[in-house]
C-alpha cells in the first residue's frame, strides 16, 4: 500500500494503491476520513455537512466493495478535490462495467449498490483504463457542503 499526494490547496489528488480484497473498504473510508479532515470537511459545520460526509463514506463503501465482489478487488482508489466537489475513483482489473440488475425488492438484501449511488452522488460512471490497460475506473462526485469556508490546505 503507498499514497501519496500532489496538487495545490485548491486542487489536490490522494492515491492509495491496493492489493487484494483483505481490508479495502476499511482502508479506504479510513483515508477517505483523513483527506477530508485535512480538506476542511470534517469536522463537519451543521447537519447538511453532517450527512454529505456521511454519504460519501458510504459511496466509498459501495463502490470498493462492489470492486471487491464483481471484480477481483481494487488496485486504485483516488480521491481528486477541487473547488466544491470531491471525485472518488475505484480502478480494477475487470473490464465488464457496472450495469443495472433487474429490479428487486428494496427488503431483500443486496444489489442495491447502484441505486445509493444515483441517490446519493451528484454523478457517477465508468470508463476504460484506457490504452494498453485492461479493466476499468468506476468514478463518482459529490458536492461540498455549503457554507464552507475556502478549502484548507491538506
Amino acid at each position: 500500500m503507498a499514497a501519496d499526494i500532489d496538487g495545490s490547496p485548491r486542487n489536490q489528488v490522494r492515491r492509495l494503491v491496493l492489493h487484494g480484497t483483505r481490508g479495502a473498504v476499511s482502508r479506504c473510508r479510513d483515508f477517505t476520513s483523513e483527506a477530508l479532515a485535512d480538506w476542511g470537511w470534517i469536522p463537519p459545520e451543521g447537519e447538511e455537512a453532517r450527512e454529505r460526509v456521511e454519504d460519501v463514506l458510504l459511496l466509498v463503501s459501495e463502490v470498493v466493495t462492489n470492486a471487491c465482489l464483481h471484480a477481483g478487488g481494487p488496485e486504485e482508489f483516488v480521491l481528486r478535490h477541487g473547488e466544491g466537489s470531491l471525485r472518488v475513483e475505484v480502478s480494477d482489473a475487470s473490464p465488464e462495467h457496472p450495469r443495472a440488475k433487474v429490479p428487486r425488492s428494496a427488503a431483500l438484501p443486496g444489489g442495491h449498490g447502484l441505486m445509493v449511488l444515483n441517490r446519493l452522488a451528484g454523478a457517477w460512471g465508468s470508463r476504460d483504463k484506457g490504452p494498453g490497460a485492461v479493466g476499468k475506473v468506476v468514478w463518482l462526485e459529490v458536492a461540498r457542503p455549503r457554507g464552507r469556508e475556502a478549502d484548507r490546505p491538506g
